[in-house]
Order: structure tokens, then sequence, then C-alpha cells
């Protein structure tokens, strides 16, 4: 069994959220999460050809869609059960995915393989219930673990490619609005009529893409800034657009046709239905639309809380869009016959407020982009620890909320990508085609994974199941349907951008899987290095080696090509291997997992730092201390921990808790200055800041320090330890001031000959994106001097 994943209960430290604090969440998300469900109106109807509207009942038809639409799928849908199923606090496709590997033996990931074996605290119980046949029947087949493996990437990639095309839709509308305001320059400032329609019609030509643009630019910029900065940055921009557009829609409906009330019939659904024809079903790709942004009140689920989303949504969100949508109805059935009547800045009641409106809508098709690149960053963080993404730097932007994230990279790919679309196409009904697309085939996922969550984790019969499968399922399939019917007119548009997803996803998964496969079959056995090596004449240096490796038993190849070569290693050998689990985080306390490779002569250790999707830590200054501090409890408690694992290699040791009398090393910090003197800053035997990884933030740090070390001393209660486990400690300690070297393995891949041509394009587009990450393998700041990079091989 890999000790990695071995029957550990991973519990997790709730906090009681308070009212305040969800008041505060409540008002951020107006600014993320609901900017793009509150401006979806500028392109609903916007995008719809005015020549497919042949009366005024058709209309009221389609408001009937548009607010059933709206109650069945964010309401009834997202907010009263999708929200429940959320993975410690964190949303999206992958979440649900981690959910069925956890709790379903479905995982064909390196990091997930016997995820089943882990626990969460709310689902340990003395006895274990009785396989269902369906759990039976989907751990049993292997196909059914690669669909829900493609299921979770294609819904992480429509989620991707979702954040490349909303800012250009959202951005695109209101620059559309901003032309036409701007066309209606007062007549006295042209000679004559023909050259004043001249400039309004090049205005509205050629205003709207460049103003576009340069807001596209200006937002993606803003993203450093982190979810809580521009959540409190762009909630009162979306505040005050909401009672524009409430304010706007009560006038309409009351002043234009305050009939419109009684199209929430869904008769009116009805009667649309009967006389359906292909004319109708492409109108129907518009109307999914409105339901734009729903997928992301989950996604964006690990930014905020589930009781903030929901009360937002159902006090504010919700009957605002019911007022907007009915108002733009009533005077869109009421001035039939102009090309311009279903824009939604011609529903403004007068041209003063026309002019505020195109102001006010810059800003918020700004905000309503926000929920889906919020998103991206969540899915793609999600992704990439779950080996499903290239390495990419994740930027953490708040200390309280673990799921606030921000991926340089990936912000400024969405970008080229958006800018792209949008001068390319300069259309919002093609855009809005592919927009539809990405929305139906993601809610689509999001629906099929669900199902089984209920089915499987939820532990509900499989009536219920079927039933929330078939009820969601069949509308979103009604739009899909609709939606492939526009591939032409703008759909392809999401193809390009699935298909350049999904390959990278693929490739990725496919290249880290054979590799580490590879490094599996070629590992040497541990007895290579402690009874065989010695006839190779094998000397041992003073010092530390940390050998880092995907490898968690036995010795890795690179290593032992090193050793075959340079026959030499160090008094103090630590094999460190990171191992990302399918759960959103791992207590400190239950992080690194300790243990000894080999004679206890030989001073050789194994370290496994277990991480969630949702952690960050490997980017971090201090964590050779954590793992020395982590050996040197393991020696003090090796022969009396009678709860330690067992692995193939011996015991190894959870380090949850601090030994009694203390730690068994205490860590002394030192600051060099650019003068070279030395000040003793800390010294903490403190159990609970060697683990933090932020414990070294609590150092005060003067303006000339240049340079700080970690000195390690025995504790003054070690005249009591056994003289055994004091000899060996005081050798870690004599290793450490020896000095530290690092060894990684450099890989160099290749495809087997005779591999088919899938095969080939994978490996080569795998070998491309490692070649090209922007971050490292092992993001420690381990310093050039030290690093020896092993180079291996790999014939998959």
């Amino acid at each position: 069994m890999d000790p990695a994943l071995g029957p550990v209960s991973i519990s997790y430290d709730f906090k009681r959220e308070t009212w305040m604090r969800t008041l505060v969440l409540s008002f951020q998300s107006l600014g993320v999460v609901y900017g793009r469900l509150s401006t979806a109106p500028l392109y609903v109807f916007g995008s719809i050809d005015p020549k497919d509207i042949e009366s005024r009942e058709e209309m009221h038809e389609l408001f009937s869609f548009v607010f059933w639409t709206l109650t069945i799928i964010p309401l009834l849908k997202y907010v009263f059960i999708v929200l429940r199923a959320d993975d410690d606090g964190e949303g999206g496709t992958f979440s649900l995915y981690s959910l069925l590997c956890r709790h379903v033996k479905v995982g064909v990931l390196p990091c997930n393989k016997n995820s089943g074996k882990i626990m969460d605290h709310e689902e340990e119980s003395p006895k274990e219930k009785p396989e269902s046949k369906a759990r039976k029947a989907i751990e049993k087949h292997k196909c059914s673990h690669y669909l829900l493996l493609f299921l979770a990437l294609l819904g992480a990639c429509m989620i991707i490619s979702d954040t490349v095309l909303t800012p250009a839709i959202s951005v695109l509308s209101a620059s559309k609005g901003l032309g036409r305001s701007l066309a209606m320059i007062p007549k006295k400032f042209f000679s004559s009529d023909k050259t004043k329609h001249h400039a309004a019609e090049l205005l509205k030509k050629y205003v709207p893409t460049p103003a576009a643009c340069a807001i596209l630019v200006c937002l993606f910029t803003l993203q450093h800034y982190g979810t809580n900065k521009i959540g409190c940055m762009f909630a009162p921009i979306v505040i005050v657009w909401i009672f524009f557009m409430c304010g706007s829609g009560l006038y309409n409906i009351l002043h234009w046709d305050h009939e419109i009330i009684h199209a929430i019939s869904p008769i009116y659904m009805l009667r649309f239905m009967r006389k359906i024809n292909l004319r109708h079903w492409k109108l129907l790709s518009s109307i999914v639309l409105c339901i734009a942004g729903s997928e992301a009140m989950f996604a964006d689920l690990g930014h905020f809380s589930k009781k903030s989303i929901k009360i937002t949504f159902v006090c504010l969100i919700y009957p605002v869009l019911v007022l907007t949508y009915a108002g733009q109805t009533a005077f869109i059935s009421k001035n039939l016959g102009s090309d311009d009547v279903f824009h939604l800045s011609e529903s403004i009641p007068s041209k003063a407020l026309q002019h505020i409106f195109a102001v006010l809508s810059l800003f918020a098709s700004a905000v309503g982009s926000q929920a889906t690149i919020t998103a991206g960053f969540s899915i793609i963080n999600q992704c990439q620890a779950l080996d499903c993404f290239p390495r990419v730097q994740v930027v953490h932007t708040s200390e309280k909320v673990r799921g606030q994230v921000y991926v340089p990279d990936a912000n400024w790919v969405f970008m080229a990508l958006s800018l792209s679309v949008t001068i390319g196409l300069h259309d919002i009904s093609s855009i809005g085609k592919a927009t539809g697309l990405a929305i139906t085939c993601g809610m689509l996922v999001t629906t099929c994974l669900m199902s089984l969550v209920i089915a499987l984790y939820w532990e509900k019969s499989l009536f219920i199941s079927a039933c929330f499968l078939l009820f969601f399922g069949a509308i979103e399939a009604i739009y899909l349907s609709t939606s492939l019917l526009n591939f032409f007119r703008g759909a392809w548009c999401l193809m390009i951008l699935l298909l350049l997803f999904m390959t990278i996803m693929v490739s990725w998964h496919y290249g880290t899987l054979k590799k580490y496969e590879f490094d599996i079959e070629n590992k040497v056995s541990v007895e290579w290095l402690t009874d065989y090596s010695p006839g190779l004449g094998v000397s041992r240096v003073p010092g530390i080696g940390f050998i880092y490796s995907d490898v968690v038993t036995g010795i890795p190849a690179f290593f032992t090509h090193f050793i075959a070569n340079l026959p030499a290693f160090h008094q103090v050998l630590i094999f460190v291997s990171f191992k990302s689990l399918p759960v959103p985080c791992i207590p400190k306390s239950q992080r690194y997992l300790v243990g000894r490779v080999g004679p206890k002569e030989y001073s050789i250790y194994r370290c496994i730092v277990r991480y969630g999707y949702r952690d960050n830590v490997r980017d971090t200054d201090d964590f050779e201390d954590h793992i020395i501090s982590s050996i040197g409890e393991f020696i003090s408690r090796e022969e009396y921990d009678f709860e330690a694992l067992t692995s193939p290699e011996g015991k190894m040791m959870v380090l949850d808790s601090p030994m009694k009398d203390g730690n068994a090393l205490i860590a002394v910090t030192e600051e060099s200055s650019s003068t070279g003197d030395i000040q003793t800053l800390s010294e903490n035997g403190s159990r609970r800041n060697l683990l933090d990884s932020n414990a070294s933030s609590e150092i005060t740090h003067s303006p000339s320090a240049k340079k700080k070390k970690v000195r390690f001393l025995l504790p003054p209660k070690s005249l009591n330890m056994r003289a055994s486990v004091r000899q060996e400690l005081q050798e870690i300690i004599d290793a450490r001031e020896s000095g530290t070297a690092y060894f990684l393995g450099h890989s160099h891949i290749s495809a087997r000959k005779g591999s088919n041509f899938f095969k080939k394009i994978l490996i080569t587009f795998y070998v491309f994106l490692d070649k090209n990450c922007r971050e490292p393998p092992v993001a420690l700041n381990i310093p050039h001097a030290a690093l020896l990079e092993v180079g291996t091989v790999y014939t998959l």
C-alpha cells in the first residue's frame, strides 16, 4: 500500500461563521460572483437577430423561458442542491470529482489511487455500510474511471474557456452601448443631417472594439490585487448597477406593458413549444445566456461561503434579474420593428439616463467578467494540484480565506485569448453563441457528476439520483442542442478553445502518469543502497543530502545513476516526496509522514509531504527546517509510538503533536546583516511554530538584513534522553552545520519506437509543456550552488 495514501484520518478545523463575516462576504460576492449574472441583460436579448421575432406574444413567451430558467437552474439546482456538495468549502467540477475519488475507488491519477482509504472526520463510523450495486459496478469497470476523469476535465475546460469568452462578450456589449451614446451627439455640432448620420455610423462601427480591448487590458491588470480587494472595489459598482436596472425595469413594466407579469405562467412556454420550429429553436440559444454565471456560483465557492452566496442570490440578485428582464421585454414588445430596440440601452427611459447607463455599463461589464476569471483561477489551482495542469505559479491572496488565489501566467494567457476573440469576432451574437455552448456544456457536466455524488456520497436512492439527472439534464440538453445549431455562427470558437485546453490537460496528465509508472518500474530496493553499494567503494561525506523524487518507496533511478558514476553520498540522506491528495487541504499537524530507510546506522530517512489541492507548501523559505525538525521528532519517538504506520521499508510516523518533554530539536534563528554581524532573533521550542510555514514572518527583519539562517540545538533536557537517541540527534545537527546539498532528477523524455501517432503527439506536447513551465518541479528557493541535477532518459 502506498504509505502516503494510507488510512489516515484527515480532520478539518471548522470555524463558525459569524453574521458579520457573512455580510462582509455577501458584499464582496456582489463584486466577484454576481457581476456576471447581473450584467447578463446586456447581451441576452441583444444577441437575438431582430428578424427572428415576429410578434409581441413571442417576446412574452421568451420572457417566460427566462423566468423559469432562472428559477430552475441558478435558484433550485445551484443554490438549494449543488452548493451543498462542497468539498470542505471548495466548489467546481474538480471538487465533485475529488469527492467521488475519495469515497469511491475511481481514481486513475497517481495522486489518488487508493484514495478511498482517506477518511474525513465526519465520515468515520464504527460500522461500515454495505456497498451498493452501483458503487461496485463503477469501481469494477476501468472505463467508468476514465469517463469520470474525462467529465471532470471537460467541465474544467468549459469553465476555463468561459473565462476567455465572458470578458469579451460582457465588455463588448457595454462598448456597443457607448458607441450608441456617442452617436447621439446634438445636431448643432454637424453641418448637416447627412454628416451627423455618417459620423454616428462611424462611431457605432469603430468605437466599441477598441474601447472593449482597452477595458479588458485594465481588467486583467487588476487581478493581482486578489479577490478581497477586487471584491471591495467592484461591489459598489454592482450595487449601483442592480438598483439602476431594477428601477429601469419597474418603469418599463408600468409604462410600456404591465401585462408582462402574466408571462410568468408556464403556459406561455407551452405555447412556444407547441409551434416550435428551427427559428424558435435557435432563439433559445440566446435565452440560455440569462444563466451565464450560475456555474461560477459553485466554482467560486472557495473564495466565499455557502451562506453568503445563498443569501445574496435569494434576497437580491434573483428578484432584481426578474424585474430587469420583465422591463426589457415590456419595452421590446411595444417597440418591435427597430434593429436597436433589443439592446438594453434603448430601454432606458431618457437620453440623459442613457448617457449615465453607457458609462455605468462599461464598469459593470468589467465587473461581470470577474466571476469567471476568479473561477478560472480556482479551477487551474485544483487541476494543477491533481496533476492535470502544467506547473504554474499560484499566489494565495488572502490569509483568512484559503481558496482565494491568483495565477499570474494564466491571467495573461486569458487576456491575450480574450483580446483575440474580441478583435477577431467583434460581434456580440457570434461570441454569445460560443458562450452559450460553454455554459450548457459546463452545467451538464456538473449535473452528471452531481447525480453520482447524490447516489454514492450522499448515499441517496438511485431513484432520487436519476430524477435529478433526468430533470436538470433534460433542460440543459435542450439548451445544448439549440447552441449546437449555431455552430457555424460563432460556436466554433469554443471548439478551438476546448481543443487547446483539453490537449494541454490530457497531455500533461498522460505524461505525468507514464513518467510516474516509469519511476516505479525502475526504482531499486533499499538493499541496493545499504548492502550492494559498499561493494562499489561508496564513501560518506559530511552534510545532509535532500533527494527529491515522486517515488515514496525504494530508491529513485536517477540517484542510483548518480551513485554508480560518483560513488559517494552524504552522512545523512533524506528522501523527500510531495504527495497531493484529493482533498482540499491537509492540516499542518498531519502533513509530514516520516520514516527510516534501512538500518539505523545508515542515517537514511524518508519524508513524505502531503498536501491538498488548496494547500501551498512548496514555495516556502523554511521548508528544509520543517523536515529536519520532523526527523528529530521521529528519532525521539520512534521506539515508543505504537500508532505508527507500516510500510515496506518499516515504520512511518505522522507527527501531529510534540513530545511531552518538548521538542527534540530547538530551532535558533540567526540573521546576518550586510556588515557581517550575526544577531540571534528567535529561539522557539514550540512545535506549532516549527510546523507553521509562515513562522518566518514572525521574525523582525532589519533594513540591512540579507540572509537568515536556522541552527538546531539539543534541548536542555536532552541529558534525560537515551544515549543512542541523543547521539543520532547530534549527528543530524553536525550534518546540518557541515552543509546541505539538493538532488533533483532532470528528465529527458521520448516516445518508444513503434508508438502510435496519438501517443507521440501527447508525449511531444508534454515535453514542450515540461520544458516551458514557469514553475520548477520543486519550488523551494534552493540555492543554485547546492543544487545537483541528475539527468535521466525516460522512454515512455
